[in-house]
């Protein structure tokens, strides 16, 4: 007989959806949302309704390999995990923790990974990383202008006379958004798209402003120049805001046809979105990649400030939203007891890991991340890996970075794991329960540390089930209203610590306790004319970061404008260029997109020379330390005659 179990989705996506599994003898047979929660309203992500395609893939790895030679062979736990405790206790012995660096990265947002955190500190402490390559800048941003980095209620969205998707893809990267922003628009909501690409989010919006890439702090100047000179700022302004004429100074410092002409943006196109601000409630819906330009720090603050100054921080419909506050019902304080000895910035991984001496970096264990593929400068990440004493990986696939292992762990999937998860796209929270047993020989990450911690002498640090663990990170101020984690199971709880209007019902978290407006002009990324376009690598529907749901075959597709594309016929094969690397390509036409960038898809997969990453140089945005992914320029060349190709694969260890 099929039985219907719950869980929540824990993978790096805003939704956190829940879903209703089906299983049949032991396997799950169908995935679909709940049609009873408020966010997931019995729809799955393309991605998750078709996950059972990785669940069940025959290349997943259920048991242990180690590195014999060139090869990855099968081993017992008791064998490797013996060997990762024997490299970590002797690394540590001769050249101190410092010398081991634990990467943790957002394959799973699963809060029991701060239990991960605890083990390596109790060890080490070890070298972990800093930054953030996705969101590094916007989360330092929102931190620096309002002292807390959250937004109003996701259904606060209906209150509002105009939304404005700030570079922002809902129909691909949070598809639970699209209902709430089209019943928004059945009220009456106007919304705007701006973004330098046409995506499916267009066919959301009224009106679609294909802003220059990198040109957005430039159209944010010259909308805050436009409220000032109208005097459409709010009354409140001057009490709510610090360095109110600074800003001013700054929108001002060059004239409006200035500011519009680096934005290639009409000036009537300013004029309507200052108006909006001016009418609101207005609320602005930042996308994750304004943060990762050279400048999207400033890019962020200037659209904080936009909302500031015009009356829509602290009214119903309004907010500037970049980030949900995920971890705001958790106390994950358990792993931040001791600092690390050093961190590894993430965007610089490879160039970080091959600088560091005294002691170099001997030992690096990979959670929960494909660094390879998914950090920029990814022949940088290989060269660093590959040249390591000793490399784990736990992961459920032979990833590009589990290739270059020496160890390589198999974890359980989102099916087949306990534990808790909050959102960043809504305040909703939920827990992840194990729908089926871990296939094969595949252990969650918590049992692998707890059996690792009994080894190298930590046990106790780790020790309890995952109920226990899920427990204790509960925050008091829940528990004290009788929230627990059976009831978070069992229903849809909402977050009661997050505000319904955040500003409303508290003041900006900063030191003045009001908002930090910026104060200069933020540096425009270089233009290289000898790589004319921007590389935009992109979310797509079919993939979550480098996880696809079937791994495409062939080379990738690069989208481009047929003026983009000199004499390269649509269809056909050609040669994507940066001053780093190169990549053979599928050259594919759109005549809606702009003529200065080209388009591919996020997360392809290094070895079959399909990782856009490969193009990418290593750079870090101007706070936050995320990643600047989409300053870099590239060039469309025909394909050289005789061609073999590029970082079609990684060299196996010797």
């Amino acid at each position: 007989m099929p039985t219907i179990s719950a869980t929540t989705c824990n993978r790096d996506c805003p939704d956190a959806c829940r879903i209703l599994a089906t299983v049949v003898d032991g396997k799950v047979t169908a995935l679909r949302g709940d049609p009873d929660h408020p966010i997931t309203q019995g729809f799955l992500c393309h991605r998750t309704a078709n996950f059972l395609a990785r669940q069940y893939a025959p290349e997943r790895i259920t048991t242990p390999l180690i590195r014999m030679g060139h090869e990855l062979v099968p081993a017992s736990w008791e064998q490797a995990l013996h060997l990762c405790a024997t490299k970590m206790l002797q690394i540590r012995q001769e050249s101190g923790p410092a010398a081991i660096f634990q990467y943790l990265s957002g394959g799973s947002l699963g809060l029991l990974q701060s239990v991960v955190n605890l083990f390596w500190q109790a060890f080490g402490p070890v070298t972990t990383k800093r930054g953030d390559i996705c969101s590094g800048a916007g989360d330092a941003a929102q931190e620096l202008d309002f002292g807390i980095e959250d937004s109003n209620d996701i259904y606060d969205l209906l209150n509002s006379r105009h939304i404005v998707l700030w570079g922002k893809n809902p129909a691909v990267s949070g598809p639970h958004l699209a209902p709430i922003l089209r019943q928004a628009r059945a009220n009456g909501c106007k919304l705007t798209l701006i973004d330098p690409v046409h995506h499916k989010s267009v066919h959301l919006c009224d009106e679609f402003v294909q802003v220059r890439p990198a040109g957005d702090f430039a159209l944010a100047m010259a909308v805050a120049q436009v409220l000032f000179d109208r005097g459409w700022i709010a009354a409140q302004a001057a009490e709510l805001c610090d360095n109110l004429d600074a800003f001013a100074t700054v929108a001002r410092s060059q004239p409006l046809a200035s500011w519009c002409e680096q934005a290639d943006v009409e000036a009537a196109v300013v004029e309507r979105l200052a108006e909006h601000l001016h009418r609101g409630p207005t609320a602005i819906l930042v996308g994750w990649g304004m943060g990762r330009r050279g400048n999207g720090g400033a890019i962020v603050r200037a659209l904080d400030a936009l909302c500031a100054i015009s009356g829509n921080l602290q009214c119903a419909g309004g907010g500037v939203s970049f980030y949900f506050k995920r971890r705001g019902a958790f106390d994950t304080s358990i792993a931040s007891q001791k600092p690390p000895p050093r961190t590894v910035c993430e965007p610089l991984f490879g160039q970080e890991i091959l600088a560091m001496h005294d002691p170099p970096i001997r030992m690096v264990w990979v959670t929960a991340g494909n660094p390879v593929a998914m950090l920029p400068d990814a022949q940088a990440n290989a060269h660093a890996l590959r040249t390591r004493e000793f490399v784990v990986v736990v992961d459920s696939f032979l990833t590009d970075t589990a290739q270059l292992a020496h160890v390589v762990l198999p974890t359980a999937t989102l099916l087949e794991t306990d534990d808790m998860v909050g959102a960043y796209g809504h305040h909703w929270l939920g827990t992840v329960d194990a729908v089926v047993p871990p296939l094969g020989q595949s252990r969650t990450d918590l049992q692998i540390v707890q059996a690792l911690a009994e080894l190298v002498g930590v046990g106790d640090v780790v020790a309890g089930t995952p109920e226990h663990w899920r427990q204790r990170i509960l925050a008091p101020a829940l528990t004290q209203q009788g929230i627990t984690v059976d009831a978070i199971r069992t229903g849809a709880v909402r977050n009661p610590l997050a505000p319904k209007v955040l500003f409303a019902e508290i003041a900006p978290q900063t030191a003045t306790g009001r908002v930090q407006l910026l104060t200069a002009v933020a540096p425009q990324p270089e233009h290289d004319s000898a790589y004319p376009l921007k590389l935009m690598s992109l979310s797509t529907e079919k993939s979550q970061s480098s996880q696809w749901v079937r791994v495409p075959k062939g080379p990738a597709e690069v989208t481009v404008h047929p003026d983009a594309a000199g004499q390269i016929a649509d269809g056909s094969l050609a040669l994507l260029q940066s001053p780093i690397g190169e990549l053979q390509v599928l050259v594919r036409y759109d005549r809606r997109q702009r003529k200065d960038v080209a388009i591919m898809a996020k997360g392809g997969h290094y070895a079959a020379g399909r990782c856009a990453n490969v193009l990418v140089q290593a750079k870090v945005t101007d706070i936050g330390e995320g990643g600047a992914l989409y300053d870099q320029g590239v060039r469309l060349l025909p394909l050289p005659v005789g061609w073999l190709g590029a970082c079609r694969s990684i060299p196996t260890r010797s």
